[in-house]
């Protein structure tokens, strides 16, 4: 007995309507995303900061001391966060809310024909009462081969850190923690 290819079409378009049909079901059917962590308090309600320079490994070294200042990633975020308003920078961390230490790594990122390195800054954020790391940040440095593009790729690492930060600081109470 065979089937015509009219009737095996009209199969076909069944089985496959059906299946369509039961996918917005199987989507249903998955849970929310649970909520993001709360934002510590101590963020939140910061207003004076420390910087602190919390250096750099041996390969970032290398680098910083070719684009010709290894102080760099201090200097860049340290202006960078005076010139943002949303924090007051004092000079001890006594006088801070939070304590910001900036720093800047090269990881190794791939062995294979060459050694390459994954440049970062990363900012970690202490409770200046506690120093107990409230939350770490950290952001890519794209590489470059010119000097020119090395100084545009940091630049953009540090605004994304110090955008990072202004944003987690302006969130909303998410109910986990108290002012």
């Amino acid at each position: 007995m065979r089937i015509s290819s009219i009737a095996g079409l009209r199969i076909c378009c069944t089985a496959l309507s059906v299946a369509l049909a039961s996918l917005p079901l199987l989507a249903g059917d998955k849970e929310p995303p649970p909520a993001p962590p709360p934002v510590p308090a101590q963020i939140l309600a910061a207003k004076k900061v420390f910087i602190a320079n919390a250096g750099f490994d041996g390969n970032a070294f290398a680098i910083l001391q070719r684009a010709g200042d290894a102080e760099e990633p201090y200097n860049q975020f340290y202006a960078a966060i005076k010139s943002s308003g949303r924090f007051e920078v004092v000079g001890a961390p006594i006088d801070a809310d939070l304590v910001l230490e900036i720093r800047f790594s090269a990881q190794l990122s791939g062995t294979e024909n060459i050694d390459t390195y994954q440049p970062l800054v990363t900012l970690t954020i202490l409770d200046s009462k506690t120093r107990f790391i409230l939350r770490t940040i950290t952001e890519p440095v794209e590489s470059a081969n010119l000097a020119k593009t090395w100084g545009k790729n940091f630049d953009h690492g540090i605004v994304n850190l110090v955008r990072d930060l202004t944003a987690l600081a302006a969130q909303p109470d998410a109910g986990g923690a108290k002012q």
